[in-house]
């Protein structure tokens, strides 16, 4: 689960008046919000990419855990749910265009540093990361960053130096 830098009970980093984006449909795949309906395709996907994940965001997140269990997605998909709900981070599934593969997840966060607006992480799954779906999403995530959302200035950790 990617745990917002925000500390919990903390209220919405997005003000009311702004309309959170709830699905982009591409050519290459779907971006909508993650509901607890998505816990299996997302949970066979984050296994799929155990391995992956843990290198890029376990030290800094301790996510996932080595013995990730299926009730464990479950509790993390309904806490990245209710996030948005709230409007305290905003996570996404990124699917194929039929919805029958989970590609990956994009998470929009508020920055714990004052030199941004945001934290952007997103992943593709293990078998897709050398395939053009990578670098097309990052391209898209990078642009709807900046046209679609109300941010300045926004941190990809991992991605940015």
């Amino acid at each position: 689960m990617f745990v917002s830098p925000r500390k919990a009970g903390q209220g919405a980093f997005l003000s009311e008046d702004f309309v959170i984006p709830t699905l982009v449909a591409g050519p290459r795949f779907r971006i909508r919000p993650i509901t607890v309906h998505d816990t299996v395709k997302d949970y066979g996907a984050v296994l799929a990419s155990l391995e992956r994940l843990s290198e890029r965001f376990g030290a800094e997140w301790g996510w996932p855990e080595r013995e990730f269990t299926f009730e464990q997605a479950l509790i993390d998909v309904a806490w990245l749910q209710k996030e948005g709900q709230l409007r305290r981070s905003l996570s996404y599934v990124v699917t194929t265009p039929d919805e029958e593969r989970q590609l990956g997840r994009i998470h929009v966060a508020p920055s714990d540093t004052a030199d941004a607006d945001a934290v952007v992480v997103f992943w593709v799954r293990a078998d897709e990361e050398d395939s053009s779906v990578e670098k097309e999403l990052e391209e898209f995530v990078r642009e709807w960053m900046t046209t679609a959302w109300p941010f300045e200035a926004v941190r990809f950790p991992g991605r940015d130096l």
